[in-house]
């Protein structure tokens, strides 16, 4: 047996559970339907066919989750970080322990591939261990002093807070944010992705089973205009953190304009890797080619715009078109595979658009476009469009797919104005042995994270997001706390000062 065959037969034993029950509500330590008893179905990009049905949660869903939520804070906000500490661990031993069924479940829910698939689960209980350390320093500050008084700085939790998590890597996403959230103190109602709820129902169970109170963290399901929505306006929720497009970030905002909601964003991105003649290139070529088509393209750091100087452009061109012509299309459980399907018809139709908006721009389609994969999913191949001008919609818009375009310059200035000629501002990419131009060229590009000679390597206590429409605010290290918790002044007179009379 072949170890595509075997992979797919752990998968179908992980996935009867889901098969046979859905994918219900997790509140107040309960799985349960919707109350109105409504469902939808949830597909696998692979072949189309219907994995299970979900519950589609409403008004009163969303009541129920808040107020578990609401009632847990007390208790979970006044635990001592170290308690905290201790649970976030052993939720952390838990996922590790059920790496492979978590890594063949996503994979067969989102399509990505298992190699990377795997990964991601190690990655998510690498977030909990991380902000479980964190948590005893959670309500740390600072001191400072006059001669006349002693002023002690201090934070403590938000309250319950809304997390929203996207459908690409979805179980490694809800550790990032959920993680800190519960470090710092806070409860959470969670809405994952109505394309990939599957390890979401995992990971609240595994939570449980690991220690945390009933109620601390309850799981909803369904559409983003329904659950999404009530969650964002719900009252009683103190802050959302949502990661996902820059549309659906700012009807976020709207929603919780009313409640004067604390958001954090994490939205999309159209970033540039910059290649200058004097970067080492074969290593430049190996990094662009794996932040472009890792992942299906499917991520928010994607590599998608490649600046490169002129005088190396063909060469460059041909190292990349070499690398992505070798690259494995084909069913996501096979561990060979590094592109599977994308996650949905719905967003296969949107990266097939631009394939006609690219050539009708006058872009020249290198190599790629839609193919057929086993299973008939929406399959794209690694692509790569040049001939693109700084003006073609290809050359601006997030396509969140395996679609790399090539953009030539001459000068350090023009590639700086190509850089950031954009509306997001999520991560960059920089290629040189200039040590001047390193410095002084990162420090201007309009994004929020920079990596000169690297690809997206994450160093868990740096701060993680973006500026312009790629977002507000940031996570990682102590960023997060700083997000899911208020800061307290406390100020001591420590002499008799001088009080000014009014009256008297």
């Amino acid at each position: 047996m072949s170890e595509l065959e075997k992979n797919k037969k752990k998968a179908s034993f992980f996935l009867q559970k889901f098969n046979e029950i859905g994918v219900l509500n997790h509140i107040n330590g309960k799985s349960e339907p919707a109350l109105a008893g409504e469902t939808f179905e949830n597909i696998s990009p692979i072949d189309l066919k219907v994995i299970c049905n979900v519950a589609r949660s409403r008004l009163e869903d969303v009541d129920l989750a808040v107020e578990a939520a609401k009632k847990a804070f007390s208790e979970w906000s006044s635990m001592t970080g170290q308690d905290r500490k201790k649970i976030l661990h052993a939720i952390a031993d838990a996922i590790e322990s059920r790496a492979d069924e978590i890594a063949l479940i996503e994979s067969v829910d989102t399509g990505q591939s298992l190699r990377f698939m795997s990964k991601a689960a190690l990655r998510g209980a690498a977030n909990f261990r991380f902000f479980a350390d964190q948590a005893p320093y959670g309500k740390d500050g600072e001191s400072t002093f006059t001669n006349s008084q002693t002023n002690m700085t201090m934070r403590y939790p938000i309250g319950p807070v809304g997390i929203i998590t996207p459908w690409n890597t979805p179980f490694m996403l809800s550790t990032w944010k959920i993680a800190p959230a519960l470090a710092a103190g806070c409860t959470v109602v969670h809405k994952p992705a109505e394309f990939s709820p599957l390890t979401a129902k995992i990971l609240i169970e595994i939570a449980e089973a690991a220690g945390l109170p009933k109620g601390v963290w309850n799981t909803i399901n369904g559409y983003g205009e329904e659950a999404g929505k009530l969650i964002t306006e719900h009252p009683d929720i103190k802050a959302i953190s949502f990661v996902g497009e820059s549309a659906t970030g700012s009807m976020i905002m709207k929603q919780g304009s009313d409640t004067l909601k604390r958001v954090h964003f994490e939205l999309g991105g159209k970033n540039a890797v910059v290649v200058f003649e004097d970067a080492d290139l074969e290593r430049a070529a190996d990094a662009v080619v794996f932040m472009i088509y890792s992942l299906n393209g499917e991520r928010c750091t994607s590599s998608s715009r490649l600046l490169v100087q002129e005088s190396v452009r063909e060469k460059f061109v041909q190292m990349i078109l070499k690398k992505a012509e070798r690259i494995k299309v084909g069913h996501p459980l096979d561990p060979d595979t590094t592109v599977g399907p994308l996650i949905h018809p719905i967003h296969e139709e949107k990266v097939k658009k631009y394939f006609e908006i690219g050539q009708k721009e006058g872009a020249t389609l290198l190599t790629g476009g839609p193919i057929d994969g086993p299973g008939g999913g929406p399959y794209i191949a690694p692509t790569i469009f040049t001939d693109v001008t700084r003006d073609m919609r290809i050359a601006k818009e997030e396509i969140f797919g395996p679609v790399l375009v090539v953009i030539p310059f001459n000068s350090e200035q023009e590639a700086l104005e190509i850089a950031n000629e954009t509306d997001y501002g999520l991560a960059g990419y920089l290629w040189t042995n200039n040590v001047t131009r390193a410095f002084q060229f990162s420090q201007s590009m309009e994004a929020g994270m920079i990596w000169v000679n690297s690809e997206n390597v994450r160093h868990l206590p740096t701060p993680f997001g973006g500026v312009k429409s790629s977002g507000i605010g940031r996570d990682g290290g102590d960023w997060s706390f700083d997000f899911y918790m208020e800061t307290k002044n406390i100020s001591f007179a420590i002499t008799e000062h001088k009080i000014t009379k009014l009256g008297g």
